[in-house]
């Protein structure tokens, strides 16, 4: 398994998982106060792993479009640009 495997895979875990804590808490009629923080407790990790997950998977996507912008703007220098969609073309 790759290291994009594994994140993807802890990051769809860890979601699941915060839903299996809310629905925890959403079935309870009295809750027990010590049981609910450690449900808590481990909701703050998974959030906090998850937010980091989120923000290097951010990054992944803007460094995508980086190199096609990049592309793209070596393929006009070159002459090699794709004219449909410019509207200076109709």
């Amino acid at each position: 398994m790759s290291k994009e495997e594994i994140k993807k895979t802890d990051l769809s875990h860890d979601l699941k998982r915060l839903s299996e804590i809310v629905d925890w808490f959403e079935e309870q009629q009295d809750i027990d106060i010590e049981k609910g923080l450690e449900k808590v407790k481990e909701a703050s990790i998974l959030i906090k792993g998850s937010k980091k997950r989120l923000t290097e998977i951010e990054n992944e996507f803007e460094e995508i479009k980086k190199e096609i912008d990049t592309e793209e703007g070596e393929n006009k220098e070159r002459g090699n640009g794709d004219s449909i969609g410019n509207e200076g073309d109709i």
